[in-house]
C-alpha cells in the first residue's frame, strides 16, 4: 500500500490553488468540477507521481470544524520535508507568503510555519539527524 492522497478544508479553493501553486510551488495535478462539487489537488515538482494534496472546499461541516479547531490551537493542517527550511522560507516570502513562526531550532529539526490565508497553518521541517 501507499498513500495516494490527503485532503486539508479551506475556505477558498481558488485562494487557495493560487497559494499552493504561486507561492509555495506545487503543480496542479487534478481540476475539475461537476455538479457544485470540484475536485483539486497538488503535488510537489520534486515527486509528481507522489501523494496529492486535496484542496477540498469546507463546506464539509466535521472538515470545517476540525480545520478551525487545529487552526485555533495553532497546530499544522499539513507538515511538508524539506532540505533548507531557511531558503524555502526565504522563496515563500519572496513570494508573498508570511511566516507565522520563523526558522527555529528543535529537537531533531528545524521548523517554521505559515498560514495558507484559507484557514491552515502549514510547517515546514528541515530535519537536523
Amino acid at each position: 500500500m501507499k498513500i495516494q492522497h490527503t485532503t486539508i478544508y479551506v475556505t477558498d479553493q481558488e485562494k487557495a490553488h493560487r497559494f499552493y501553486t504561486e507561492v509555495l510551488g506545487f503543480q496542479t495535478k487534478a481540476d475539475f468540477s461537476n455538479a457544485g462539487f470540484r475536485w483539486l489537488t497538488v503535488v510537489s515538482p520534486a515527486d509528481p507521481d507522489g501523494c496529492q494534496l486535496q484542496l477540498a472546499a469546507d463546506d464539509n461541516p466535521a472538515g470545517k470544524a476540525y480545520a478551525q479547531a487545529l487552526f485555533a490551537q495553532r497546530q499544522p493542517s499539513v507538515m511538508f520535508t524539506t532540505r533548507d527550511v531557511v531558503a524555502d522560507c526565504d522563496a515563500i516570502q519572496g513570494r508573498g507568503g508570511a511566516l507565522t513562526m520563523p526558522p527555529t531550532d528543535t529537537t531533531g529539526s528545524k521548523i517554521a510555519q505559515l498560514s495558507d490565508g484559507c484557514g491552515n497553518l502549514i510547517q515546514l521541517t528541515q530535519l537536523t539527524w
